[in-house]
Order: C-alpha cells, then sequence, then structure tokens
C-alpha cells in the first residue's frame, strides 16, 4: 500500500515531477495524477502501482508503512501522528 501523500512525498524527495515519475515507471501522466489525487491510500490497478512503487524503488525511494520499521540506510522523513 502506499497513501497518496507517501507518493507526492517521494517525488519531492526525488526532485521529479508528475511527468517524470509516469516516465520513470512507464505509465501515462494521467494515470499518475489520478493516483495522487486519491484520499488516503493510492487507487487504481494493481499492476499499475507496482511500477510505480518499484520506479520509485529504482530510484532510492523506501516506502515505510504504518508501524513498520525502517530497512534501509539514509536520510528521509516518517509522517507521525501529531501530539494531542
Amino acid at each position: 500500500m502506499m497513501t497518496s501523500a507517501q507518493m507526492r512525498a517521494a517525488r519531492a524527495l526525488l526532485g521529479i515531477d508528475q511527468k517524470q515519475l509516469a516516465e520513470l515507471a512507464g505509465v501515462s501522466l494521467p494515470t499518475v495524477q489520478r493516483m495522487e489525487a486519491s484520499d488516503g491510500n493510492v487507487r487504481g490497478v494493481i499492476d499499475t502501482l507496482i511500477k510505480v512503487v518499484a520506479a520509485l524503488d529504482r530510484a532510492g525511494i523506501e516506502l515505510i508503512g504504518d508501524d513498520a520499521a525502517s530497512q534501509a540506510r539514509g536520510r528521509g522523513v516518517r509522517l507521525k501522528e501529531p501530539k494531542t
């Protein structure tokens, strides 16, 4: 699973736009735009989602799920729940 916020953050960390991500993943620009417009978890065809996740991985992005530890080294950011 990947959230639309993770997808946008991954692009920001890589310094690429939606068009460049689409090219890296071998999908269309409107597909990336629709995926990023999703609320919460990205919606779309599983094969397409796999292509995008694989492209981000090749580019150096590690997607970290809820309550999962990071397995790699390097700098990054993680969204945490705000303190109340």
